[in-house]
Protein backbone atom coordinates (compact mmCIF):
# COMPACT_ATOMS: atom_id res chain seq x y z
CA UNK A 1 0.00 0.00 0.00
CA UNK A 2 3.03 2.24 0.19
CA UNK A 3 4.19 1.59 -3.38
CA UNK A 4 4.53 4.81 -5.43
CA UNK A 5 1.74 4.17 -7.93
CA UNK A 6 -0.68 3.05 -5.23
CA UNK A 7 0.11 6.16 -3.17
CA UNK A 8 -0.34 8.44 -6.18
CA UNK A 9 -3.72 6.87 -7.04
CA UNK A 10 -4.82 7.18 -3.42
CA UNK A 11 -3.86 10.86 -3.30
CA UNK A 12 -5.57 11.74 -6.58
CA UNK A 13 -8.86 10.10 -5.57
CA UNK A 14 -8.66 11.62 -2.10
CA UNK A 15 -8.05 15.09 -3.57
CA UNK A 16 -11.23 14.66 -5.62
CA UNK A 17 -13.30 14.00 -2.50
CA UNK A 18 -13.63 10.23 -2.81
CA UNK A 19 -13.71 8.10 0.34
CA UNK A 20 -10.50 6.26 -0.47
CA UNK A 21 -8.81 3.16 0.90
CA UNK A 22 -5.47 1.58 0.07
CA UNK A 23 -4.48 -1.71 1.64
CA UNK A 24 -1.99 -4.53 1.44
CA UNK A 25 -3.03 -7.91 0.14
CA UNK A 26 -2.47 -10.87 2.43
CA UNK A 27 1.18 -11.57 3.11
CA UNK A 28 2.35 -8.10 2.01
CA UNK A 29 3.96 -5.80 4.55
CA UNK A 30 2.63 -6.56 8.01
CA UNK A 31 -0.63 -8.12 6.79
CA UNK A 32 -1.44 -11.67 7.82
CA UNK A 33 -1.62 -14.66 5.54
CA UNK A 34 0.32 -15.56 2.44
CA UNK A 35 -0.03 -15.11 -1.31
CA UNK A 36 -3.08 -17.01 -2.57
CA UNK A 37 -2.70 -16.59 -6.36
CA UNK A 38 -5.63 -14.20 -6.55
CA UNK A 39 -8.33 -16.17 -4.75
CA UNK A 40 -7.76 -14.85 -1.24
CA UNK A 41 -6.67 -11.47 -2.56
CA UNK A 42 -10.04 -11.01 -4.27
CA UNK A 43 -11.68 -11.82 -0.96
CA UNK A 44 -9.44 -9.22 0.71
CA UNK A 45 -10.49 -6.60 -1.84
CA UNK A 46 -14.20 -7.42 -1.41
CA UNK A 47 -13.87 -7.16 2.38
CA UNK A 48 -12.06 -3.84 2.04
CA UNK A 49 -14.83 -2.48 -0.21
CA UNK A 50 -17.48 -3.72 2.23
CA UNK A 51 -15.70 -1.87 5.03
CA UNK A 52 -15.44 1.41 3.09
CA UNK A 53 -19.10 1.21 2.14
CA UNK A 54 -20.11 0.59 5.78
CA UNK A 55 -18.19 3.71 6.85
CA UNK A 56 -19.47 5.82 3.91
CA UNK A 57 -22.97 4.60 3.01
CA UNK A 58 -23.70 8.01 1.45
CA UNK A 59 -21.15 7.47 -1.35
CA UNK A 60 -22.89 7.65 -4.70
CA UNK A 61 -20.05 6.42 -6.91
CA UNK A 62 -17.62 3.54 -6.54
CA UNK A 63 -14.41 3.18 -8.54
CA UNK A 64 -11.58 0.68 -8.40
CA UNK A 65 -7.95 1.31 -9.31
CA UNK A 66 -4.88 -0.89 -9.25
CA UNK A 67 -1.49 -1.51 -10.76
CA UNK A 68 -0.11 -4.82 -12.02
CA UNK A 69 -1.47 -7.65 -9.82
CA UNK A 70 -3.69 -5.07 -8.11
CA UNK A 71 -5.17 -4.25 -11.53
CA UNK A 72 -6.06 -7.92 -12.00
CA UNK A 73 -7.78 -8.10 -8.62
CA UNK A 74 -9.53 -4.77 -9.25
CA UNK A 75 -10.92 -6.06 -12.53
CA UNK A 76 -12.11 -9.26 -10.84
CA UNK A 77 -13.81 -7.20 -8.13
CA UNK A 78 -15.42 -5.08 -10.84
CA UNK A 79 -17.10 -8.22 -12.20
CA UNK A 80 -18.59 -9.11 -8.82
CA UNK A 81 -19.71 -5.70 -7.60
CA UNK A 82 -22.30 -3.94 -9.79
CA UNK A 83 -21.93 -0.68 -7.86
CA UNK A 84 -18.46 -0.13 -9.35
CA UNK A 85 -18.90 2.48 -12.10
CA UNK A 86 -15.36 2.98 -13.35
CA UNK A 87 -11.85 1.61 -13.23
CA UNK A 88 -8.25 2.58 -13.66
CA UNK A 89 -6.07 -0.37 -14.57
CA UNK A 90 -2.32 0.23 -14.77
CA UNK A 91 -0.14 -2.44 -16.39
CA UNK A 92 -2.68 -5.26 -15.97
CA UNK A 93 -0.72 -8.55 -16.24
CA UNK A 94 -2.46 -9.75 -19.40
CA UNK A 95 0.52 -11.91 -20.36
CA UNK A 96 0.43 -13.77 -17.01
CA UNK A 97 -3.27 -14.18 -16.23
CA UNK A 98 -6.39 -14.95 -18.22
CA UNK A 99 -8.66 -11.90 -18.38
CA UNK A 100 -11.48 -13.70 -20.23
CA UNK A 101 -13.61 -13.25 -17.08
CA UNK A 102 -14.23 -9.68 -18.37
CA UNK A 103 -16.99 -10.84 -20.68
CA UNK A 104 -19.02 -8.79 -20.55
CA UNK A 105 -17.14 -6.03 -18.79
CA UNK A 106 -19.72 -4.11 -16.72
CA UNK A 107 -18.07 -0.67 -16.59
CA UNK A 108 -16.00 1.72 -18.66
CA UNK A 109 -12.47 2.60 -17.67
CA UNK A 110 -8.90 3.28 -18.68
CA UNK A 111 -5.99 0.91 -19.13
CA UNK A 112 -2.55 2.52 -18.99
CA UNK A 113 0.59 0.71 -20.08
CA UNK A 114 4.28 1.56 -20.24
CA UNK A 115 5.79 1.04 -23.69
CA UNK A 116 9.12 -0.09 -22.19
CA UNK A 117 7.48 -2.53 -19.73
CA UNK A 118 9.33 -5.86 -19.85
CA UNK A 119 7.20 -7.47 -17.11
CA UNK A 120 3.79 -6.94 -18.68
CA UNK A 121 4.23 -6.80 -22.43
CA UNK A 122 2.48 -3.91 -24.20
CA UNK A 123 1.33 -6.34 -26.92
CA UNK A 124 -0.58 -8.48 -24.39
CA UNK A 125 -2.29 -5.40 -22.97
CA UNK A 126 -3.19 -4.19 -26.47
CA UNK A 127 -4.86 -7.57 -27.16
CA UNK A 128 -6.85 -7.20 -23.92
CA UNK A 129 -7.90 -3.66 -24.87
CA UNK A 130 -8.91 -4.78 -28.38
CA UNK A 131 -11.01 -7.60 -26.94
CA UNK A 132 -12.72 -5.32 -24.42
CA UNK A 133 -13.45 -2.70 -27.09
CA UNK A 134 -15.61 -5.20 -28.99
CA UNK A 135 -18.08 -5.23 -26.10
CA UNK A 136 -21.16 -3.07 -26.20
CA UNK A 137 -22.22 -0.45 -23.66
CA UNK A 138 -18.71 0.28 -22.36
CA UNK A 139 -15.87 2.51 -23.47
CA UNK A 140 -12.29 1.45 -22.89
CA UNK A 141 -9.66 4.17 -23.03
CA UNK A 142 -6.10 3.03 -23.57
CA UNK A 143 -2.97 5.06 -23.11
CA UNK A 144 0.62 4.03 -23.58
CA UNK A 145 3.33 6.00 -21.83
CA UNK A 146 6.54 6.14 -23.93
CA UNK A 147 9.74 5.14 -22.11
CA UNK A 148 7.76 3.92 -19.08
CA UNK A 149 8.81 0.63 -17.53
CA UNK A 150 6.59 -1.55 -15.33
CA UNK A 151 7.06 0.75 -12.34
CA UNK A 152 6.81 4.04 -14.30
CA UNK A 153 10.03 5.00 -12.49
CA UNK A 154 10.85 8.11 -14.52
CA UNK A 155 7.37 8.63 -15.94
CA UNK A 156 5.14 9.13 -12.88
CA UNK A 157 4.19 12.61 -14.06
CA UNK A 158 2.94 11.26 -17.38
CA UNK A 159 1.15 8.37 -15.68
CA UNK A 160 -0.69 10.56 -13.22
CA UNK A 161 -1.39 13.11 -15.95
CA UNK A 162 -3.22 10.36 -17.86
CA UNK A 163 -5.13 9.35 -14.72
CA UNK A 164 -6.10 12.93 -13.91
CA UNK A 165 -7.16 13.71 -17.48
CA UNK A 166 -9.31 10.59 -17.58
CA UNK A 167 -10.94 11.38 -14.23
CA UNK A 168 -11.57 14.98 -15.34
CA UNK A 169 -13.37 13.65 -18.39
CA UNK A 170 -15.35 10.91 -16.62
CA UNK A 171 -16.38 13.03 -13.65
CA UNK A 172 -17.49 15.94 -15.81
CA UNK A 173 -21.26 16.48 -15.79
CA UNK A 174 -21.08 16.55 -19.60
CA UNK A 175 -19.44 13.14 -19.94
CA UNK A 176 -21.54 10.76 -22.07
CA UNK A 177 -19.89 7.69 -20.51
CA UNK A 178 -21.69 6.38 -17.46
Amino acid sequence: MNERITMALYKTFQARGFATLRFNFRGVGRSQGSFDNGIGELSDAAAALDWVQSIHPEASTTWVAGASFGALIGMQLLMRRPEIRGFISIAPPANMYDFSFLAPCPASGIIIQGVADTVVTPNSVQKLVDKLRTQRHITIHHEEIPRANHFFENEMGDLMGSVDNYLDMRLSPDCPIR
